[in-house]
């Protein structure tokens, strides 16, 4: 069987250390010839302090959500992915990656950035990653180098 990975869950928010994970996510993915994931969760957090009335910040971060993706998807498929699927969720990204969406697409790798957090937000609920690497029950690689250019 080998050390082979076949469904590869990359997490992206928009950062470049996102960025370096999903350029080393879609290399991992053509080398296994595995199906890619490539997710972003809408940190609805964000919006606990915004009125009711006011969904405009929501309708942003939907509208960037889907631009985000479709750029992702176009990339993965131009580098030589054939399987891309796109998801999109709403909630706490720490807790949806590893938990929800690795067991809904029984994904075997995830792969993520290492911040993508600010220090504050760092310092007092820990990274993403870190809580990716706690809750997930697959391997998990943390990107924290660029990827070279060929």
């Amino acid at each position: 069987m080998g050390l082979t990975y076949k469904k590869i869950l990359v997490a992206v928010d928009g950062s470049k250390e996102a960025e370096w994970a999903f350029k080393k996510a879609v290399e991992i993915t053509k080398r296994n010839n595995a199906s890619l994931i490539v997710a972003h969760i809408i940190d609805t957090r964000n919006f606990a302090t915004i009125e009711a009335y006011d969904r405009t910040i929501a309708e942003r971060s939907e509208a960037y959500a889907t631009e985000l993706m479709k750029k992702y998807k176009d990339d993965a498929v131009a580098a030589g992915v054939e399987n891309v699927i796109i998801e999109v969720d709403y909630g706490s990204p720490k807790i949806k990656v590893p938990k929800d969406l690795a067991k809904k697409h029984e994904v075997d790798l995830i792969i993520c950035g290492a911040t993508g957090l600010n220090a504050v937000e760092r310092f007092f609920i820990g990274s993403v990653s870190e809580h990716i690497t706690r809750y997930a029950t697959c391997d998990v690689l943390v990107v924290r180098t660029k990827k070279e250019e060929e």
